[in-house]
């Protein structure tokens, strides 16, 4: 497992944008897919978007429907870090986002691919 670390979060108009980051603790990032899911109040967790990563370049990337064309996903691996970029966000983004990251080969939207998740940051866009 590796230890991650969201930020980035906070309140934003509707249409407006924000960068989440997730930050993890082990060199052997690199190796790992990573992912983000978020969980509104009453909801069950939900994947937004993932990427996974092959030698040096990024092998796959995968989003949710509803968030494609708006947020976009990329690794730094010299950094280990992981970026979402949210634009045009609209008041149904409004959630507690988690950073994920597994041994799956490719960028899953399957809870069950990830094995270390942050503690979440919340995103709040007001309408």
């Amino acid at each position: 497992q590796v230890q991650l670390v969201e930020s980035g979060g906070g309140l934003v108009q509707a249409g407006g944008s924000l960068r989440l980051s997730c930050t993890a603790s082990r060199r052997t990032f690199s190796n790992y897919t990573m992912g983000w899911f978020r969980q509104a109040p009453g909801k069950e967790r939900e994947f937004v978007a993932a990427i996974s990563w092959n030698g040096g370049t990024t092998k796959s990337t995968n989003y949710k429907y509803s968030v494609k064309g708006r947020f976009a996903i990329s690794r730094d691996n010299a950094k280990n870090t992981v970026y979402l970029q949210m634009n045009s966000l609209k008041s149904e983004d409004t959630a507690v986002y988690y950073c994920a990251g597994g041994r799956s080969s490719w960028a899953t939207g399957s809870v069950s691919g990830y094995d270390s998740w942050g503690q979440g940051t919340q995103v709040t866009v007001s309408s």
